[in-house]
């Protein structure tokens, strides 16, 4: 039996969403438009890169092909020929929403066809009978924030004042998303997680996708930083997903990042986690040592989105890019005959969008596959036909979303 290990990157989308429009975000195109600014010196940054965007190891997967796919986007190859068994597509999302649940469920093959519940962008932002709730239920004096905002503003906004109060930050986005900012120390960690398990509760009448627990350390403005003590709180799964097939059967699922969050850790065996890109790297290379046969490694590297994305980083996000990038040949010498390899996306967050929040786009679908022939997979009709590839690959009956392309790329191993 095969195994396989699926890589998100979160947030890196490559453009032409057919439904764009609807989000406000047609014309966004995140892989597109960081390579154009780095090809234009816009995201040159002294002691951190310079030069044209340096992604060869994608782009031997198939990442420039993925891109014409999904918009006609040509990026220079530099001449660099594709793997033997690599593959390469895009992928459309029917469900709902251009957020990390909906994007990470339809790519275990389970779209959401449902729409979540958003707080309006008003202040107050949340209905006046949720926030008295928090307060009494919450055991807290009060609470700050309540608005949409960037969550290193909103620390830097409301920082010094929490500590003086106890009073926690809450806030949200476009997403449907409550999250909650408090100090390590001065809040406390176990306290703040305690509290965002009752939100959770609160907010599950309004179908909040997630409650997030956003740790920070540091005394003042100039020194507050969040560290990687993060927890999402989401709403489980309403049917079973791929993750739930595998286990069901008696496969392991290791999931590295935060997968195991924003699955309710259902279907999860395991669950391991790192600070930072690198450190998740190292850890989701240990999980492809410890795989099976069946078992599937399913990681987020979500510095993309939340340091990069968000923060309209360019310089940082192509940086980003082409460190993952040279860490990829580690992840290809882990591959046995009849393994499968694939790097994808949840949604986008192009860094040189307008705003702070996520971009509807369409992603990649490209990766290895040792023993097959590889090839082009064209342009899927939405993430699911990921998960029932992975599903069928390991030896898993049909699900009911979503159509494997095993076979387009080379029967069986």
């Amino acid at each position: 039996m095969a195994r396989a290990f699926l890589f998100v990157l979160d947030s890196f989308g490559i453009g032409g969403a057919a439904d764009a429009e609807r989000y406000g975000d047609a014309g966004s195109n995140t892989f597109g438009h960081i390579a154009e600014a780095c090809a234009q010196g816009r995201a040159d940054r002294e002691g951190l890169r310079s030069g044209p965007l340096f992604v060869p190891n994608m782009l031997s997967l198939g990442l420039g092909r993925a891109a014409e796919t999904a918009t006609g986007f040509k990026f220079d190859s530099g001449g660099k020929s594709s793997l033997a068994s690599a593959f390469h597509g895009a992928a459309q999302e029917v469900s709902s929403g251009k957020d990390t649940p909906s994007g990470h469920w339809e790519i275990a093959a389970l779209p959401v066809r449902f729409d979540w519940g958003y707080f309006p962008d008003t202040v107050p932002a949340f209905p006046a009978e949720l926030t008295a709730a928090i307060i009494r239920e919450g055991n807290v004096p009060g609470i700050l924030g309540n608005c949409h905002a960037p969550g290193t503003e909103v620390i830097e906004r409301f920082g010094e004042e929490h500590i003086r109060t106890g009073k926690p930050i809450c806030y949200t986005s476009v997403d449907s998303v409550l999250q909650i900012a408090a100090h390590e120390v001065h809040f406390g960690l176990e306290r703040l997680y305690e509290f965002c398990k009752v939100v959770r509760r609160l907010v599950d009448p309004l179908n909040i996708g997630r409650v997030i627990a956003r740790p920070f350390l540091g005394e003042t403005v100039a020194t507050f930083e969040r560290t990687y003590n993060r927890h999402d709180y989401a709403v489980p799964p309403p049917e079973p997903t791929l993750l739930d097939r595998l286990t069901a059967r008696g496969s392991r699922v290791i999931a590295v990042g935060k997968i195991g969050d924003i699955f309710a850790h259902r279907g999860i065996s395991e669950v391991r986690k790192a600070p930072g890109n690198m450190a998740m790297f190292d850890t989701a290379l240990g999980a492809m040592d410890d795989a099976g046969d069946g078992d599937l490694v399913f990681a987020n590297f979500v510095d993309f989105d939340t340091e990069f994305g968000h923060r309209r980083d360019v310089a940082g996000y192509a940086a980003a890019l082409e460190a993952f990038d040279r860490r990829l040949p580690d992840a290809l010498a882990k591959l046995k005959h009849g393994d499968l390899l694939l790097l994808t996306a949840d949604h986008g967050n192009d860094p040189t969008w307008r705003g702070t929040d996520h971009t509807r786009e369409r992603i990649p679908v490209i990766g290895s596959a040792p023993g097959l022939t590889g090839g082009d997979v064209g342009l899927r009709t939405t993430f699911a036909d990921i998960g029932e590839t992975v599903a069928e690959h390991l030896g898993l009956a049909r699900g009911h979303h979503g159509a494997s392309f095993r076979a387009t790329i080379g029967g069986h191993a």
